[in-house]
């Protein structure tokens, strides 16, 4: 039997169908792959993905930590009134327990100055700040010895610096802050921290000289073996070299730990605080003298403060002069006369029925420097123990350090008047 043929239109039909179809299958898998391997912008976000972005993100910057700085090594206070000498921390932006901020300070600290002391062959470097080491528009005291420091520079001393926070250098405070117009306090708030600046080096080093060491005198016990002397010299370099810097013989000693005293020599190096005589805004007019603050001050013809000092009075009340004076003589570097008569409480005194000549020198009675009043037996003079004014009492005399009593007298003339207040 001859098959039947597939009739043709039929058969035809359905392979163009096929055909269509296989190509549509095929478009909608090339249409498929191309939307799932498109970019992920054109994708919806799963619900997990919402505002997250692929891949590991960078972490945030670390602030910068402020290194903390090294604790400065404690040292043994000068025997004072006050506590023992705070340590201010130099970190820029560090609050200090005095309530401010340091902003900077380049200065190394006392206690971490290296101790080269009684090394021979060193130089004699001048205790002034040179053009090399001076910031320009100076930098914060860090601490209560450069406060001392920078008021000393300005002619407001508190005495024999020793890093203390005690009664004179809180007036000294007081008394720049009212020369300057901002509230005499006498603390360290910020805005007096802000106009007092330290220009240059706070220490530098200083060689002993052999003019230094052949000053040296033994200083004799008796008014009679004094009188005696070719000169009232000092006794000590660490004498000399404290009055030299202004300072405590108990700050010289922690600046300088390896020093043997003693023993020192010419040619040995010791680190000293660096002293500047201040230069007056002013003309001097008058002194003015506080017997309540033990204090004297040199001042212009507007009473604007030019020099400030801690000073001794008489013991005895009556012997207190109220009022005014006037200066009468003036004897730089004097000799002193001895006067039995002074001294009642002297059994050498007592015995001695003559007056006495005791030659210059800084352990003088009168110090280096005598300023005679116009009452008899009343002057203004330094003293051979500076660190001791203030808190010791005179015979009826206003006693100075050394240093101050003849930066004064360069400073007075004849018939300046003296306002003696209670």
């Amino acid at each position: 039997m001859r098959p039947r043929p597939c009739p043709r239109g039929s058969g035809g039909s359905e392979t163009g169908s096929a055909r269509w179809w296989l190509l549509g299958v095929v478009a909608i898998s090339i249409l498929g792959y191309l939307w799932l391997s498109g970019p992920s912008s054109t994708r919806r976000p799963a619900s997990g993905e919402a505002g997250v972005r692929v891949g590991t993100p960078e972490p945030p910057p670390t602030p910068p930590v402020r290194p903390t700085p090294e604790p400065r090594g404690e040292v043994p206070p000068p025997p004072a009134e006050s506590a023992g000498r705070p340590i201010l921390e130099a970190s820029p932006g560090v609050v200090t327990p005095l309530g401010t901020v340091v902003i900077r300070s380049n200065r190394p600290a006392p206690a971490d100055l290296p101790p080269v002391a009684g090394t021979p062959g060193g130089t004699n470097t001048p205790r002034v700040a040179d053009s090399a080491s001076v910031t320009p528009s100076g930098a914060f005291a860090r601490d209560v010895f450069e406060v001392q420091l920078a008021l000393s520079r300005l002619g407001f001393s508190s005495g024999s610096i020793d890093g203390k926070l005690g009664s004179q250098t809180r007036a000294a405070i007081r008394a720049y802050q009212e020369r300057e117009g901002l509230p005499p306090t006498g603390g360290l708030d910020a805005t007096t921290r802000a106009k007092l600046q330290l220009v240059g080096e706070a220490i530098l080093p200083y060689t002993v000289t052999d003019e230094d060491v052949q000053r040296l005198r033994p200083l004799a016990k008796t008014w009679l073996a004094k009188s005696e002397q070719d000169r009232m010299d000092y006794e000590t370099v660490l004498e000399l070299v404290s009055e030299k810097s202004h300072s405590h013989p108990a700050l010289i000693r922690q600046l300088n730990p390896g020093v043997d005293w003693d023993h020192i020599a010419a040619g040995s190096v010791v680190q000293l605080p660096v002293v500047e005589r201040p230069a007056l805004p002013g003309r001097a007019a008058s002194i003015r003298i506080f017997l309540s603050g033990k204090v004297l001050q040199l001042l212009d013809a507007e009473s604007r403060v030019l020099l400030h000092f801690p000073c001794s009075i008489a013991k005895d009340k009556e012997k207190r002069p109220v009022g005014e004076l006037h200066v009468e003589k003036i004897a730089p570097n004097p000799n002193y006369t001895f006067n039995p008569e002074v001294f009642p409480e002297s059994e050498e005194a007592r015995q001695l029925n003559r007056k006495l000549i005791l030659q210059p020198g800084p352990n003088n009675p009168v110090g280096v420097a005598w300023i005679s009043l116009d009452r008899p037996g009343y002057g203004i003079h330094g003293t051979p123990s500076p660190e001791q004014v203030g808190r010791t009492e005179s015979h009826g005399c206003f006693r100075l350090a050394n240093w101050n009593a003849e930066l004064l007298v360069k400073q007075v003339w004849i018939g300046m008047p003296v306002v003696v207040e209670p």
